[in-house]
């Protein structure tokens, strides 16, 4: 057995921890650029709280408020200029994943010239990027965790991560409390995403021991707490442990990767900009009826945690939990139709290829048309 684990990443978690937040980013910097998004912060009070924060340690702020669900490359040249024009030296992303992922790509193209898509694709390494630190609002992407920054090319339609260890967060502030203000709606998706990534990572062909059990427990904690939280926002300890798997998400896909239902998710939201777990959900039970066979043991393993029997009924197990949060939903209600599959199918081998090797089960360019044709 050989394997290699490693995660940089300061992660700081509890209840109140964001009250840390000013004396973190005061390690790293004297101005700090505030990533966020453009209303749910300043509607929490977030925001203030923060400014607040970083005033009584002496850092200043600019705020850049741009960012979009599925975060554009030319929003992050937006925030490189407000870098230039600022002189800000240290990046915080305060929001959701698309904050995150814009944060940490803020702070590589700071460092890196040229267009950011020729290193998202490997043409090109990076060297260097601006200290980062993350708080997360939201308990999907994991991306406080790891070493992604998912970016769509406006004029492609293109959506891939940049993935390099220059973008890891020096600190992640994880304070379950910031995730209560969530929207229903909101949170059931970026809730079914954390549990994609856990489900992910356990089945893929590089997952490795240390994956393997973080993964299955996130998918634990999610399946015990993900509805306890929807239907009572009020329950902080059920918090706590989806706050957990969501991170626990991202570190695990940091390592082992995503499997198919991420690859053949990014094609649609690329292309349509549509909520990426609602895409998530539109496709994976469809993805796991034709893939449980090549790992029963996992897919049993899944399925039972989700209140299943086997790995028979793996994907019924997943369609049921996604009623408990009104998750079930197609491609078809987003405004996809017949027209849009060739070109998913084939943006999908072009952007998502590792993500489809990384899948126990290897899908021609037919049977990945045919997936998507019936997750309409």
């Amino acid at each position: 057995m050989k394997f290699d684990y490693n995660l940089p990443v300061n992660l700081l978690f509890g209840r109140g921890r964001i009250n840390e937040v000013g004396s973190e980013v005061a390690k790293y910097g004297k101005k700090v650029l505030i990533v966020t998004g453009r209303s749910s912060t300043k509607k929490s009070g977030l925001l203030d709280k923060t400014k607040n924060l970083l005033e009584e340690v002496k850092v200043e702020y600019e705020i850049f408020d741009r960012v979009e669900q599925n975060p554009l490359t030319t929003t992050v040249y937006e925030g490189v200029e407000a870098i230039k024009e600022t002189g800000c030296d240290v990046i915080l992303g305060l929001g959701g994943g698309s904050i995150m992922d814009a944060a940490k790509s803020i702070a590589f193209t700071a460092k890196n010239s040229g267009d950011i898509s020729e290193y998202i694709f490997g043409i090109k390494q990076g060297k260097d990027a601006l200290p980062i630190v993350l708080v997360p609002t939201t308990c999907g992407t994991g991306s406080e965790g790891n070493c992604f920054s998912v970016l769509t090319n406006p004029e492609t339609k293109d959506k891939k991560s940049l993935r390099t260890n220059i973008i890891i967060a020096k600190a992640s502030i994880i304070d379950p409390e910031l995730m209560t203000t969530m929207p229903k709606g909101i949170l059931a998706s970026v809730g079914f995403d954390a549990l994609a990534h856990n489900m992910e990572a356990y089945v893929s062909k590089i997952g490795q021991p240390l994956t393997d059990m973080k993964a299955l427990y996130g998918i634990k904690l999610l399946a015990e707490n993900l509805i306890k939280v929807y239907k009572n926002s009020n329950d902080l300890e059920a918090w706590e442990k989806v706050s957990l798997a969501s991170t626990l998400g991202g570190m695990v896909i940091g390592v082992s990767g995503v499997t198919a239902p991420h690859g053949m998710e990014h094609p649609a939201s690329g292309l349509y900009d549509i909520v990426h777990g609602k895409g998530l959900a539109a496709l994976t039970p469809i993805i796991v009826e034709r893939s449980w066979e090549s790992n029963i043991e996992k897919y049993s393993d899944i399925s039972k945690l989700l209140g299943g029997t086997d790995a028979k009924d793996c994907a019924d197990s997943i369609k049921n939990f996604l009623e408990e949060i009104n998750l079930k939903v197609t491609l078809g209600e987003f405004g996809i139709g017949e027209k849009d599959v060739d070109w998913m199918a084939e943006n999908c081998i072009k952007v998502s290829k590792p993500s489809m090797i990384n899948h126990p089960v290897k899908f021609t360019l037919e049977e990945i048309k045919d997936i998507y044709y019936k997750a309409l």
